[in-house]
């Protein structure tokens, strides 16, 4: 199944878009820059969208659906967002086809055309806040923490599956506050939330920060973020929080009565997280043998194997595979039985090594004799035997899989803290982001000009201002200009 899936070290965009496809996570469809989520990579998904969705709900959030269509006068009520989002907007202009009087096929209708554009959700700020009037009249109504899954639309000319395409799956968070500092307070809280979902169920270290002003979302005060390292050196931000301030409540006139009998503006959040973590929760992890998922997020985590000749040692190996998958199950292991007789076990192998299962069981008529499994990792590609009266067999599997989880967390950590450099001059810079890549840490003396200087030059952002960044001085690495602290730079997706 593997075979011929090209090596990271000699093409990682190859390698990547190969696995997705080999491993049946994703494929194009016939919408250019579209793609079709399959049922394995969706599983994966699903899994995310569990675990999100109930520490969502611990700290209070609920799920609502907004229109997936915008009236384009709500955009313009924002300046800074509708310039944000102006050149990555799908625009609905008509509501009606007809045939065509050649008898060519449909066309759009000329008399059909809709008085006012609808814009194709990139994201719901405008739509949820125009609600948000109508929900929002006092201070007992706040704070308001709501939460949707949807699919947005941001047109795209370069797409790649999962990292960046024109249609995409997210959540987005959209809350209302009484006061700046609660609604600061939640921006930290999801942001939070964010890096432990990557890091415990991902097993994704991932560093937190604060956006430049520059790299903020368009409409926001704040963007704190959550920024992880890929295999090839570059960074993927995995996730962002906006502190809204009162730009979208001013917008659309979002007032609330306050205890003290006044009237004021409340305050806002956006955050949001997509399928992207797909693309992270690839390349951060996986071989050139293909695929290696976190058990936590693994479809199923283990598979079951049967090497038999003819039927009747088929059957005897089902029945005791009924019981170690009961045994499973009731410990909350997923598992999967393969007794497909289409394919072989050598190619079943490959197959779920290719496809990333955490552990994979063998079972033949000789371990039903000596009450042995032969268990391999997919991790580390090792194999042992196992003899299932030494101990429980889900005590045994649960184990390993808490262990690989760790391995995986701590492979990636391992190679992030190999792969974060400080540099103190233009000419170090340069040099590291050639020859090594990974996260720059460095002197920016703050200013925009430098910042854009320095990706123009280059090619590396500034991935974000690290939370934990103690105050520094020294000077710019590319202008020589007085600087407070250091910032993350990188390459990015």
């Amino acid at each position: 199944m593997s075979k011929g899936l090209p090596k990271r070290s000699e093409d990682y965009s190859l390698w990547y878009n190969e696995l997705v496809k080999r491993a049946d996570l994703a494929e194009n469809s016939p919408v250019r820059g579209c793609m079709v989520i399959k049922p394995y990579g969706y599983s994966i998904w699903e899994k995310m969208q569990a675990e999100l969705d109930r520490m969502f709900k611990e700290t209070g959030h609920s799920n609502a659906y907004f229109p997936l269509f915008i009236p384009k006068s709500f955009l313009s009520k924002e300046a800074s967002h509708v310039e944000g989002f102006a050149k990555e907007c799908a625009v609905v202009t008509h509501y009606r086809l007809k045939n065509a009087e050649d008898g060519s096929g449909v066309i759009v209708d000329p008399e059909a055309k809709l008085e006012e554009e609808l814009i194709v959700r990139p994201t719901s700020e405008t739509v949820i806040w125009s609600t948000y009037k109508n929900w929002i009249q006092s201070y007992r109504d706040l704070p308001l923490l709501v939460n949707q899954w949807a699919n947005v639309v941001r047109w795209e000319m370069r797409t790649r599956l999962f990292l960046r395409t024109t249609e995409f799956l997210w959540q987005e968070g959209h809350t209302a506050h009484a006061t700046s500092d609660e609604a600061m307070a939640e921006t930290v809280q999801m942001m939070n939330i964010y890096a432990q979902f990557s890091e415990e169920f991902m097993a994704l270290p991932v560093v937190k920060g604060k956006k430049t002003e520059s790299e903020r979302f368009a409409g926001a005060d704040e963007t704190l973020c959550i920024e992880a390292l890929m295999q090839d050196g570059k960074a993927l931000q995995a996730g962002t929080s906006h502190f809204l301030g009162q730009n979208f409540a001013k917008a659309f006139e979002v007032k609330f009565a306050t205890k003290e009998g006044g009237l004021e503006y409340v305050w806002g959040t956006s955050w949001g997280v997509s399928t992207r973590l797909m693309g992270a929760l690839i390349m951060a992890h996986s071989d050139d043998n293909g695929l290696v998922l976190p058990p936590k997020l693994a479809p199923f985590q283990v598979v079951i194997v049967p090497i038999y000749r003819g039927e009747e040692e088929l059957a005897m190996i089902s029945v005791k595979v009924k019981e170690i998958m009961a045994e499973l199950r009731k410990a909350g292991i997923s598992v999967k039985y393969d007794d497909r007789d289409t394919q072989k076990p050598g190619w079943k192998f490959a197959e779920y090594e290719l496809k990333g299962v955490p552990v994979r069981i063998a079972l033949g008529p000789r371990d039903l004799e000596n009450k042995t499994l032969e268990i391999a990792r997919r991790d580390t590609l090792t194999k042992e035997s196992f003899q299932w009266e030494e101990m429980p067999i889900a005590q045994k599997i649960g184990g390993l899989l808490d262990e690989i989880q760790e391995g995986i967390y701590q492979k990636a950590f391992d190679f992030r803290k190999d792969n974060t450099t400080e540099v103190n001059s233009w000419e170090e810079f340069k040099q590291v982001l050639e020859e090594k890549a990974g996260f720059l840490s460095a002197h920016w003396d703050g200013t925009p000009e430098t910042e854009e200087k320095i990706k123009e030059l280059t090619k590396a952002t500034i991935r974000c201002i690290p939370l934990d960044q103690l105050p520094e001085q020294g000077v710019c690495v590319y202008s020589g200009k007085p600087s407070s602290g250091r910032v993350l730079f990188a390459k990015a997706y």
